[in-house]
């Protein structure tokens, strides 16, 4: 299953089941297709998160040298998402099981912003748009608390 045009992130995980239970209860996931191997792991999946497409798979370090793909700490790529209400992503997503890693505030580029990471590994950040009233004070906090700051909105 794949989509003709379009960036598709490909996650590897410990535990491909569980992922998808998070995904659905944190994110709304829907889940397309599941395509297991006879120990249950699973070689492929595809699920829907809001209008983009998310694969995952189980890790196979038999396959890979004896080296694990899944995340050991928090990896170093963020999956973005814009969704209608920043807070309440991170907060649905912590009660699913997320550790939040930069709560939601007003961000000087314009938008509310915060960060989770999954219980696989996966870091998260979702945001949506500012008025430009809480754009405006979010630049002026910034560039209060930010030595080069005043010199960037200026």
């Amino acid at each position: 299953m794949s989509e003709k045009n379009g960036l598709i992130p490909h996650l590897v995980v410990k535990n491909g089941a569980k992922a998808i239970e998070f995904y659905v209860a944190a994110l709304g996931a829907v889940e397309l297709a599941r395509m297991p191997t006879e120990d249950g792991r699973l070689m492929h999946a595809a699920l829907k998160i809001g209008d983009a497409t998310l694969f995952l798979c189980d890790d196979f370090p038999e396959y890979c040298g004896g080296v694990s793909r899944a995340p050991a700490g928090p990896s170093p790529v963020t999956l973005h998402w814009c969704v209608p209400n920043c807070d309440a992503a991170i907060e649905k997503a912590q009660q699913a099981g997320a550790a939040v890693t930069m709560p939601a505030a007003d961000m000087f580029w314009g938008d509310r912003y915060g960060q989770i990471v999954d219980p696989f590994g996966h870091a998260w950040s979702f945001s949506h748009p500012l008025t430009a009233e809480q754009k405006e004070a979010a630049e002026k906090a910034w560039a209060e608390q930010n030595p080069f700051g005043k010199k960037a909105v200026a």
